[in-house]
């Protein structure tokens, strides 16, 4: 999980001294981009109906998953 407050971020500035861009480490670029695909993930299947977890086992156990 990444630790804003631990990351040491550098800046590029324009001309005024206006922060523009960050650079970050690549590592923490690729554990962002699989959050944002999480929380996508999860935005999309918002209204999906939801079931107890004794009724997931349930069904799994019916279909041999377990």
């Amino acid at each position: 999980m990444l630790d804003l407050k631990e990351m040491k971020f550098q800046y590029i500035t324009d001309k005024n001294g206006e922060k523009t861009a960050v650079i970050f480490p690549i590592e923490a670029f690729i554990e962002l981009l699989e959050d944002l695909d999480d929380l996508a993930a999860v935005a999309e299947r918002r209204d999906e109906p939801t079931i107890t977890h004794e009724d997931l086992l349930s069904e799994l156990k019916k279909d041999g998953v377990l």
